[in-house]
């Protein structure tokens, strides 16, 4: 039986010279309610200690919840104060480029302030990685592009990646960027398949893109199914991870994150989760091996029909 490689202890971001783990941690969830710095403190430490080297956040995570726009970067800008030596133990990864209630705002002026905002909330000096989250259909690629290379050529940022973006919407930025864009972030799970399908890998290793896949685990879904289509597909995904874990002894969140990961493109699955016993779960993904009938098992369960 062919099997599929296991995924490198580190991999390069995009075509820079920044390497990260085949793992990522988010903090979609870090200031939703309340949480204080030892609190979130903890949840960096448990990431960096599993070996998950790349900790992604946004500006816009935490709007919704107690402390307004920002609140993640801040709220992780005040566990870098209080212990500048952690800087040093990941890549920073941030987003830009929604701004309620626009709700995209993409154009020179709001981007600069953009990322000098990032870079004061968090306390730091430099983003390891600067990713446009959602397109801004009014902005021109070039525009934008400008703004980015200034950002480089500062010191701001180290490298940059695109965030929710159509194939074409990464070629064109990619283009006015002379080809150094460094990741693309899409949905990516065993429930959300269509990137998988429909050429953005493809795209991403023809182009040299970083993959990294929010909600890998389909929001919770794929462990707890909330809909019809979700039941029905969702079922028939659950127990095909499941047959696979089960002969592992590895739990189906984790045979998920694999799955993801033995992908050519190098798939780096960002875990959401917010409890330490999750985060250091998922940090045994890198360690399964999958072959190609029980790869392609899970994607006809996926489909919810053959393969031609």
């Amino acid at each position: 039986m062919s099997m599929l490689a296991s995924p490198p202890e580190t991999r390069r971001l995009g075509r820079s010279d920044i390497f990260i783990s085949p793992l990522a941690w988010g903090m979609w969830r870090l200031a939703e309610t309340y949480r204080s710095i030892e609190d979130a403190a903890r949840l960096v430490h448990t990431a960096v200690d599993c070996g998950i080297t790349l900790l992604d956040t946004a500006d816009i995570y935490g709007f919704d919840g107690l402390r307004g726009f920002g609140a993640a970067e801040s709220l992780l800008g005040e566990v870098l104060a209080a212990e500048p030596g952690l800087r040093g133990r990941f890549v920073l990864a941030t987003k830009g480029g929604i701004a309620p209630p626009a709700p995209y705002d993409q154009s020179a002026g709001y981007m600069r302030g953009a990322i000098e905002a990032s870079l004061q909330r968090m306390r730091v000096e430099v983003i390891d990685l600067y990713q446009i989250h959602r397109p801004d259909i009014l902005a021109h690629p070039q525009e934008l592009a400008r703004v980015l290379e200034d950002a480089l050529a500062s010191g701001k940022i180290r490298s940059v990646g695109v965030s929710n973006f159509s194939r074409h919407q990464t070629a064109a930025l990619n283009h006015f960027l002379g080809g150094i864009l460094a990741s693309t972030q899409l949905e990516i799970s065993p429930l959300q398949i269509e990137p998988v399908q429909d050429g953005a890998m493809d795209q991403a290793m023809m182009l040299g893109l970083t993959v990294l896949a929010w909600s890998p685990l389909a929001g919770g879904r794929l462990l707890n199914p909330v809909d019809a289509r979700d039941v029905a597909v969702g079922m028939a995904v659950a127990g095909a991870l499941d047959d696979f874990a089960d002969a592992r002894g590895i739990s189906r969140s984790v045979a998920a994150l694999s799955w993801l990961m033995a992908h050519p493109a190098g798939i780096v699955p960002i875990v959401g989760s917010q409890d330490v016993a999750r985060i250091r779960q998922a940090a045994r993904a890198g360690d399964v091996v999958w072959n190609r009938q029980d790869w392609y098992g899970i994607l006809v369960a996926a489909r919810g029909e053959s393969l031609p």
